[in-house]
């Protein structure tokens, strides 16, 4: 085996795998496609067993920029949610910002000032 006959196996393998690639792209974008039906989504998927690169390059020529939006879509709602867990997670109130709402409700009387202490007492208290 020559190097060129290595060279030539390695283009189609990547070739293969890159066609891979995008089938099951394309199959995972119908599937995730709120707009279209069920029966729209069987053709599609029936025109790609049938007739798979003509479908392929079809689909990505014909909705490819929907299906862009939809993964950019995606994107951002997983990003919010990473971020809404974070904050949500990592404690951003400090000792201040407690007993300051801690003073607010004893202010407009909804806590007493035993309730207040024990706050306060529990805000200023060092982790362990």
């Amino acid at each position: 085996m020559s190097i060129w006959d290595f060279f030539v196996w390695f283009f189609w393998i990547y070739i293969a795998i890159a066609c891979i690639w995008i089938f099951i792209t394309v199959i995972v974008d119908i599937f995730r496609d709120g707009s279209l039906n069920g029966w729209a989504k069987a053709l599609w998927i029936l025109f790609l067993v049938f007739v798979p690169f003509l479908a392929a390059f079809i689909y990505l020529i014909a909705r490819g920029r929907s299906m862009a939006e939809r993964s950019a879509a995606r994107s951002r709602e997983a990003t919010a949610e990473t971020t809404d867990y974070i904050r949500s997670v990592a404690g951003t109130s400090s000792a201040a910002s407690e007993i300051e709402s801690a003073k607010r409700l004893l202010d407009s009387g909804a806590i007493t000032a035993t309730e207040y202490d024990a706050l306060k007492s529990n805000a200023l208290r060092v982790p362990a």
